[in-house]
C-alpha cells in the first residue's frame, strides 16, 4: 500500500523540522563574512537565534536569557523566606492583644464592686501585668521567653502561647528534616530517632565508599527508602537530590537580614533542640557543599512574595531558582555551542519551557551540524570552512545576487550564458545551481539506480542529474582587486564586496571552469588571496587605500594567463598610499600627487600588457569620481557608480554580459 498524507492548516502548535546544514550555514554567511571568523559568526547566531522561514524559528541565547529573567520573577513571587517569622510575631501580637483585653476586663469588674479593696487589688494587678507586656523585647524569641513567665489573666491567651511554641518546635523540627528530602515528615520522639539514625548511616556509607568499600546502598534504602518519595536510584543521585535542598534551604537563609537568621537559630535552640540531629546535619552539609560546590549554598534572592509561608513551596523556588542561575551562568560564559551540551534538556523544558529547551539543544549541535555535513572542519583547533563550506557559501551569494536582479537584465536566470558561445564537451557533470539543463539521461539514470538499486520505477533525486559540460571557445582571466581599508566597514560596503567576489569565484567555478580567478585584497598594503581565504579575510586596521600595489599583483598574476584579461576593482575610496621602489609604503590624505601619479603609472602598465581595469565604485566622491575618470581615460575600461545593495547585480551583470559578447564575437568571427 502506499503512503496516506494528511495536510492540516499551520495554527503555530506544529513542530517544525529540525535545523539542517544549509539552513545554517545560510544564516551564519553575513556575519561569517563581515568578520571573516566561522567561530565568531557561530557564537553571534547562538545570541541572535535564527529565523528558519515557514518552519518557525530557532531562539537565541538572548531570547532564553529573557525567559531566565521572567522565570525567576515569578518565582521570587512565590515565596517569603522570612514568613513564618512574619507570622510568629503576628500571633504574638494576637495573644498579646487578648492578654490586654482580658486585663481590662478584669480591671472593669473590680471597678464595678463596692469592694475598695477588690478595687485597689484590681488596679494593682492590671498596673503590674501591663508593665509586663509594656517592657516585652521585640525579638520574637526573647518575647515567647518573657511571655513564659508572664503571669497571664487569660487562661485562653496562655494556651495560645503554649500552642505557639509547640508549633514553633514541629516547624523548626520539621524544617531541618525538609532539608534531607521532600514530603518527609518527622515530628514525634520516635520519627526523630530514626531520622537521627538515617543520617548516621547515610554519613557512614559515604565514608566507607571513599575508603573504596561497597557503600551497600541497596541495605540503606530498604531500611530508610520510604523517607526519599523521589526513589533515588544510586548514592549520587541520593546525594545530589539532599545537596539541591540543602542549597536551597541555605539560599533561603541567606535571603533573610541577619537579625532574621539570629532570630530563627535562637528559636531552634530554645524551642527545638537536638544536639545530635545538629551534628549529623552539620556534617551531612559539610560533605555536600564540598561535593556539589557549584549549587547555590552562598545565594541570595529578593523574595516579594509577601506572607507566602509555604515552606515547601520556598524551598522549590529557591532550588529552581539556583538552577536558573546556574543555566544563566552557562549560557552567558558559552563560547561555543559545545558548551550548552551541559544542560539537561529535560530539566531545561521543566523550568523554561519546551520551545526553550529544542533551541539549545539545536544550538549545542551547531558545530557538529556543520562537520556531518562536511561543511567545516577543525584545524589546529579552530573550526574553519572546508572546500564543500566555500562553494556553499558562494553559491548562496550567488542565489542571493540573482533573485535580486531585473529579470530584463539576464534574463531572470543565469541559464543561458553557456548556451551562447560554447560546444559540447561529451563530458558530464553534477547539476549544480546556474548550469543549463542540458540532462545526461544515460548517466542520471545510472546515477539513480546506484543509489536506490534497480527495479522499476526509478525514482530521481535532484542530487541524480547529471548534465553535459560545454566547452567554452573563448577564455577570460580575471583578477577582482577588494578594497579593505577601513573605510569599507565603516560605510557597510565590507560585506557586500566580499559577497560579490565570492559569488563571482562561484560563477567562474561552475559556468566557466576554464577560466582563471584570481583576488587581491588592498588596504595600505595588499597581497594575493586564495578563495579560501576569502570568507575569513577581514579589513586592514591601517589606513590606506593602495590601488598601486594592488594594480601591480594583479598584473603580474594576469602575465601568466592568456586569453583576454581583465581587473574588476570594488572600492570606496581615492587612492591615498602606494609602493616606493625601496619597497617603502607612503600614506598621505589627502591623496599627494606622487600618490595619484604612482597609481596613474600602473594603470598605465596595466594598460601595456592590454589588462582592462573596470572599476566599482561605492560612495562616490567628487574627488574620486575625477580619480576614477582619468584612471578610465587611460585604460579605456568601464566605471560604475552604485550603491552597496546593488553591487553584486553590477558586478555579475557586467561580467556576464562581457563574458557572451565575447564568446559570440570569438565564434561568429
Amino acid at each position: 500500500m502506499g503512503s496516506r498524507f494528511v495536510y492540516s492548516r499551520w495554527d503555530g502548535t506544529q513542530r517544525g523540522f529540525e535545523l539542517d546544514a544549509e539552513s545554517l550555514l545560510d544564516g551564519l554567511s553575513d556575519d561569517l563574512l563581515h568578520h571573516g571568523d566561522l567561530e565568531a559568526a557561530l557564537r553571534q547566531l547562538m545570541r541572535e537565534g535564527l529565523d528558519l522561514g515557514d518552519r518557525g524559528r530557532l531562539d537565541g541565547l538572548a531570547d532564553v536569557l529573557e525567559r531566565i529573567r521572567e522565570e525567576r520573577e515569578r518565582r521570587l513571587a512565590e515565596a517569603d523566606p522570612d514568613g513564618r517569622l512574619s507570622e510568629w510575631s503576628r500571633e504574638l501580637e494576637d495573644i498579646i492583644d487578648e492578654e490586654r483585653h482580658a486585663i481590662d476586663n478584669a480591671l472593669r469588674d473590680a471597678e464595678r464592686s463596692s469592694d475598695e479593696r477588690r478595687v485597689a487589688s484590681g488596679r494593682e494587678a492590671a498596673a503590674r501585668r501591663n508593665a509586663s507586656l509594656d517592657l516585652l523585647p521585640d525579638a520574637v524569641p526573647d518575647r515567647i521567653s518573657s511571655l513564659q513567665s508572664h503571669d497571664f489573666e487569660s487562661s485562653e491567651a496562655a494556651r495560645r502561647l503554649d500552642d505557639l511554641v509547640e508549633r514553633i518546635r514541629a516547624e523548626t523540627v520539621q524544617e531541618a528534616v525538609d532539608q534531607i528530602a521532600e514530603g518527609m515528615q518527622a515530628v514525634t520522639p520516635e520519627d526523630m530517632a530514626r531520622v537521627r539514625e538515617m543520617l548516621g548511616e547515610l554519613n557512614e556509607m559515604v565514608a566507607r565508599r571513599d575508603a573504596g568499600e561497597d557503600p551497600d546502598f541497596e541495605g540503606f534504602m530498604e531500611r530508610f527508602g520510604d523517607m526519599f518519595p523521589d526513589d533515588p536510584q544510586s548514592l549520587d543521585e541520593l546525594l545530589e537530590s539532599m545537596a539541591r535542598r540543602m542549597a536551597a534551604a541555605q539560599a533561603l537563609m541567606n535571603s533573610m537580614s541577619p537579625e532574621q537568621r539570629a532570630q530563627l537559630a535562637d528559636l531552634a535552640e530554645r524551642f527545638a533542640g537536638d544536639a545530635e540531629l545538629a551534628r549529623q546535619m552539620g556534617a551531612l552539609s559539610d560533605m555536600l557543599r564540598q561535593r556539589f560546590g557549584d549549587l547555590n549554598w552562598d545565594a541570595s534572592y529578593p523574595f516579594t512574595g509577601e506572607g507566602a509561608d509555604d515552606r515547601e513551596r520556598a524551598l522549590r523556588a529557591a532550588a529552581e531558582l539556583g538552577e536558573l542561575d546556574l543555566i544563566e551562568q552557562i549560557l552567558s560564559g558559552a563560547r561555543g555551542p559545545s558548551a550548552l551540551s551541559e544542560l539537561d534538556p529535560e530539566r531545561v523544558a521543566e523550568l523554561l519551557g519546551e520551545e526553550a529547551a529544542r533551541s539549545l539543544s539545536e544550538m549545542a549541535r551547531l558545530s557538529q551540524l556543520l562537520e556531518d555535513a562536511g561543511l567545516a572542519e577543525r584545524r589546529d583547533g579552530h573550526l574553519q570552512l572546508t572546500p564543500r563550506g566555500l562553494r556553499a557559501i558562494g553559491q548562496g551569494a550567488l542565489r542571493e545576487i540573482f533573485a535580486s536582479m531585473r529579470r530584463e537584465r539576464l534574463g531572470g536566470h543565469p541559464t543561458p550564458v553557456l548556451g551562447r558561445g560554447s560546444e559540447a564537451s561529451h563530458e558530464t557533470k553534477p547539476h549544480e545551481f546556474g548550469d543549463p539543463f542540458d540532462l545526461d539521461l544515460h548517466r542520471t539514470i545510472r546515477n539513480a539506480i546506484s543509489r536506490s538499486g534497480p527495479g522499476t520505477p526509478v525514482r530521481l533525486d535532484p542530487e541524480d542529474f547529471e548534465v553535459v559540460r560545454n566547452e567554452h571557445l573563448s577564455r577570460a582571466a580575471t583578477v577582482v582587486m577588494v578594497d579593505l581599508s577601513m573605510s569599507m566597514p565603516m560605510r557597510g560596503n565590507f560585506l557586500p564586496a566580499k559577497k560579490t567576489a565570492l559569488a563571482l569565484h562561484t560563477l567562474i567555478q561552475s559556468q566557466y571552469p576554464r577560466d582563471f580567478l584570481g583576488l587581491v585584497g588592498f588596504a595600505s598594503g595588499a597581497r594575493e588571496l586564495s578563495p579560501s581565504e576569502l570568507p575569513e579575510v577581514s579589513w586592514d586596521y591601517e589606513y590606506g587605500t593602495n590601488m598601486q600595489l594592488g594594480l601591480r599583483i594583479a598584473r603580474r598574476m594576469l602575465a601568466r594567463e592568456h586569453g583576454l584579461r581583465q581587473v574588476v576593482m570594488i572600492t570606496d575610496g581615492e587612492p591615498t598610499a602606494h609602493q616606493r621602489g625601496d619597497g617603502r609604503i607612503v600614506f598621505d590624505y589627502p591623496p599627494s600627487p606622487e600618490t595619484i601619479g604612482e597609481t596613474l603609472a600602473e594603470v598605465g602598465r596595466c594598460t601595456r600588457a592590454g589588462i582592462t581595469i573596470n572599476t566599482f565604485v561605492l560612495d562616490a566622491t567628487a574627488s574620486l569620481t575625477a580619480f576614477v575618470d582619468r584612471m578610465s581615460a587611460i585604460n579605456r575600461g568601464r566605471a560604475f557608480y552604485t550603491t552597496n545593495d546593488r553591487l553584486g547585480d553590477f558586478v555579475i551583470d557586467d561580467f556576464v554580459e562581457g563574458r557572451r559578447h565575447r564568446s559570440t564575437a570569438r565564434r561568429t568571427g
